[in-house]
């Protein structure tokens, strides 16, 4: 059955962004101007999703939510609440009421259907379901910290992505972005004076607007016993300082499962394409290894019959590129898919001092095969 979702607002201007917001997916959406509709439509078609405006005549949105939390059949429900203010003591006040999120009028189309589909499956209309996030997807980053040099590191650390990073170098001043926006990812330094950024974990956690989002403490690395407390209290994981912009990178995109299988894996005339990049890391070697079984899995169902495996930008070729190498040779052997492997001379030189690698044939910009022979001292993988 379809899910349902009933909008109960006073403003037919707001029902109408509503539904137009969800057409596109294979919802039903229901209506009621009042709070008093709101909970009569609510007890009929037991909805799945309650949109709820705060302020409204015959019945509130307060008095309306208390009805929906007596009846048994409703209590479970959950509610985003509308409300026109955005001030610290009503979202406090909203938060305390039990509802699973709030949104701030006005509001956008987008940020309707990424709050609802939190809570809901979203599918999209002819049985596709909600987009899934890329990498190179836009993002906003909220980093708090009373360092602004460690802030703009951040940002240079992401300079190569198109993700936005907000920083914020007071626990007030975080409060206040995050009442009017939702970040996607939260860094909160672990050493803020008085231990705030505790504090401030705990706020962001009894929010509905922030009470999802992956947060990670920033930590120098000596610091072990307020990364040992964080780790205590919830936070997701700890990103430590000096930074490394590829820890920072994976934690995030990990966090909030972003697909990064498009950077690496092609699909062309017939063809599986693995393309190594520039820079392979253990993070980067890692990454490409966990999507390599459905990917290559996915190719042979489709009906690809041939994988090529493009070694030739790898810079630094080292035991990364053995370890990966050898693992999808090997499943390519177990799923029956013919391989071939392309390398710059760096590459093949590198290659020859593995005992392993020593049936590799490469195949040269010039088409020509050539297999990998003699080398020095043969290494363990």
């Amino acid at each position: 059955m379809k899910p349902k979702i009933l909008t109960v607002d006073d403003s037919k201007t707001i029902r109408l962004i509503v539904t137009k917001a969800l057409k596109p997916f294979d919802v039903d959406v229901l209506e009621a101007s009042n709070g008093v509709e709101g909970v009569a439509v609510a007890m009929r078609e037991k909805p799945d999703l309650i949109l709820l405006d705060l302020t409204m005549p015959i019945m509130d949105g307060s008095e309306c939510l208390a009805k929906l939390k007596s009846h048994a059949d409703l209590k479970n429900t959950p509610v985003i609440m509308l409300t026109a203010e955005s001030g610290k003591d009503n979202v406090m006040k909203i938060a305390k009421m039990g509802v699973r999120d709030y949104l701030v009028k006005p509001f956008k189309e987008d940020m309707l259907v990424e709050r609802a589909g939190r809570i809901i499956e979203l599918k999209a209309k002819g049985g596709g379901v909600k987009k899934v996030k890329r990498y190179d997807d836009p993002l906003n980053i909220l980093v708090v910290d009373d360092k602004p040099a460690i802030i703009d590191q951040i940002r240079a650390a992401v300079s190569d992505t198109p993700w936005q990073v907000h920083g914020r170098t007071q626990t007030g001043e975080a409060l206040d972005y995050c009442s009017q926006n939702v970040p996607d990812a939260i860094l909160v330094s672990l050493s803020l004076p008085d231990g705030a950024g505790f504090t401030l974990f705990q706020m962001f956690r009894a929010s509905t607007r922030t009470k999802s989002a992956p947060i990670f403490g920033l930590s120098v690395k000596t610091a072990t016993e307020d990364q040992t407390r964080a780790t205590q209290v919830g936070f997701l994981g700890v990103i430590t300082k000096p930074l490394d912009p590829d820890d920072l990178k994976t934690k995030i995109c990990r966090s909030l499962s972003l697909d990064t299988s498009y950077k690496y894996f092609q699909q062309r005339e017939g063809v599986l394409a693995v393309m190594l990049p520039t820079n392979l890391t253990p993070n980067v070697a890692n990454e490409i290894s966990n999507q390599m079984r459905s990917k290559v899995s996915e190719a042979v169902d489709s009906g690809l019959g041939k994988m090529i495996i493009d070694m030739s930008q790898v810079r630094t070729p080292d035991i990364n590129l053995v370890k990966l190498g050898i693992t999808t040779i090997q499943l390519c052997n177990e799923l029956s898919l013919q391989q071939r492997l392309v390398g710059s001379s760096i590459v093949q030189s590198e290659c020859r001092n593995y005992e392993e690698t020593k049936d590799w044939i490469f195949v040269s910009a010039g088409g020509q095969n050539q297999p990998v022979k003699g080398g020095s001292k043969p290494a363990s993988v």
